[in-house]
């Protein structure tokens, strides 16, 4: 638990900082939060809100300070085929169940699992959701009038020239604001804000959703709240430990999940879409000088009143817009130097990379193309510590006992060569296997060091085992078999 100064300091440690970062990250919001809606399939006050009370609610109850979080493109992707086969109301209903999911997995410890996702993962989790977050831009890039790609390419030109400028405005913003101005001065006709749904004018209200309470409600929700859960949670947790390493400050992963967990149930109980942490906001944040909950809280409750009280001027923003924003957020997103890294990183770690990414993109799922590599990552690093394994042997001078030595990790992996470093046929009367090098792991390695030991006096040789350090003496001992009465008779019977 925090005392009463760290948390005092979380919130007043950096007024100043914390205000005016955000200002800027609400600013930036805006703009995502209605094309997240968009990719989505639902009007952009789900969006809207959702980011309102996401940004607020885990400013007060996440574990990671300074961190922005929001409706994003990783939860949105997840939702589109339950809003096109089952409607807003079912969107509501999941959300409020992943928001559940997240709570359980806070309470159980799970934010501890972050330490098994590797470094290649990582790269493979951000450059699929760069390539999703481009590919939901294609139905407004297709079959559009030619002006659309002048006004996107001018979007495009403003966002990543804008800067050398001044970087006191975020360009995203000032891309909307000049392309909405030149779009509503010579009357383009092009699709707007406006033409994808109203946008709120009144604030937020409490409601539940309308669904049939039913196990068919369930099984249909249950799916899509898993996904959003376990992906909202894999990139809050991975742009928390980002935020650790940019202000050299700790963060409570499992906090954080409970907190993504509270804030996601009750946006949806208030009419919003699932969200989670946001990579670029947050480094938006701490680069415009914020570090503590404060920012988060102002970032929310600024989005609200411009939306409330602006909302007839967003309105008019222009889809080509939104369009350059994304385009511009999937570049940025995308891990360039993974490409170049290629021929110089590991081929495992390529592979693993490689196979995340394209388990995403065919899948359309995070989720599972982030299970898919950490599962890949420890079937390479179980071959590669399985490889690190020998046995050598020394036959004494009158040629009536070997001295075997161990040397590496005995475990499921290197438990068949384990058994095949030995001469069972061999005419002994005595033989020491060493394995003070050695550690035994799991019962696979007891099993293959009961079978050796258990060959050897089938073959009539005394064999003596040496050198167990107290982790491998406390398996051994309680799983394997090889002194215990009846143990050769087991052998040869089977």
């Amino acid at each position: 638990m925090l005392s009463l100064h760290a948390h005092r300091d979380q919130w007043l440690g950096n007024i100043r900082g914390d205000v005016l970062a955000g200002l800027v990250v609400a600013l930036a919001l805006i703009p995502e939060a209605i094309a997240f809606s968009i990719i989505a399939g639902v009007d952009p006050k789900i969006g809207l809100y959702a980011s309102f009370s996401i940004a607020v609610i885990v400013a007060i109850t996440g574990g990671r300070p300074g961190m922005i979080s929001a409706a994003t493109a990783a939860t949105a992707v997840l939702m589109v085929t339950l809003v096109r086969d089952h409607g807003l109301q079912y969107l509501l209903a999941a959300t409020v169940l992943a928001g559940l999911l997240q709570i359980g997995a806070g309470l159980i410890k799970l934010g501890y699992v972050m330490r098994f996702v590797s470094r290649s993962v990582m790269t493979g989790f951000v450059n699929a959701l760069a390539i999703l977050i481009f590919m939901a831009q294609l139905p407004e890039l297709i079959g559009v009038p030619w002006l659309t790609y002048v006004m996107v390419a001018a979007g495009l030109g403003i966002i990543y020239l804008f800067p050398l400028i001044t970087k006191a405005v975020p360009s995203p913003l000032v891309c909307i604001i000049v392309l909405t101005a030149i779009a509503m001065y010579f009357g383009f006709d092009l699709r707007t804000v406006g033409d994808m749904g109203e946008l709120p004018s009144t604030l937020p209200v409490f409601l539940i959703p309308r669904i049939p309470f039913s196990l068919e409600t369930l099984l249909i929700i249950l799916p899509y709240s898993a996904g959003v859960a376990a992906v909202g949670l894999l990139e809050s947790l991975m742009t928390a430990t980002i935020v650790d390493d940019l202000t050299d400050t700790p963060s409570d992963k499992n906090q954080e999940c409970i907190g993504q967990g509270i804030a996601n149930m009750a946006t949806g109980f208030i009419g919003g879409m699932a969200g989670c942490a946001m990579i670029g906001q947050s480094m938006i944040n701490v680069k415009s000088g914020g570090s503590g909950r404060l920012s988060t809280f102002c970032a929310g409750i600024v989005l609200l009143f411009m939306i409330v009280v602006l909302g007839q001027w967003v309105k008019q923003i222009p889809m080509a817009a939104l369009v350059a924003i994304m385009i511009m957020v999937s570049i940025g997103t995308f891990s360039w130097s993974s490409i170049k890294n290629l021929r110089s990183h590991p081929r495992s770690s390529s592979v693993v990379m490689l196979a995340t990414v394209a388990c995403v993109v065919v899948t359309h799922n995070l989720a599972i193309g982030v299970l898919v590599g950490v599962l890949l990552s420890g079937i390479f690093f179980a071959w590669k510590i399985a490889q690190l394994f020998r046995v050598t042997s020394t036959l004494s001078v009158d040629g009536g006992s070997r001295a075997y030595v161990v040397e590496g990790q005995v475990f499921f992996a290197s438990a068949d060569d384990f058994t095949a470093s030995f001469d069972f046929k061999e005419a002994l009367e005595k033989v020491t296997i060493d394995v003070s090098q050695a550690h035994i792991w799991d019962i696979s390695s007891v099993a293959a060091l009961d079978m050796v030991v258990l060959k050897f006096r089938r073959e009539g040789a005394d064999v003596q085992l040496v050198g167990l350090n107290e982790a491998s003496e406390t398996i051994v001992d309680r799983l394997a078999i090889h002194d215990k009465p009846g143990a050769l008779e087991r052998l040869m019977g089977h």
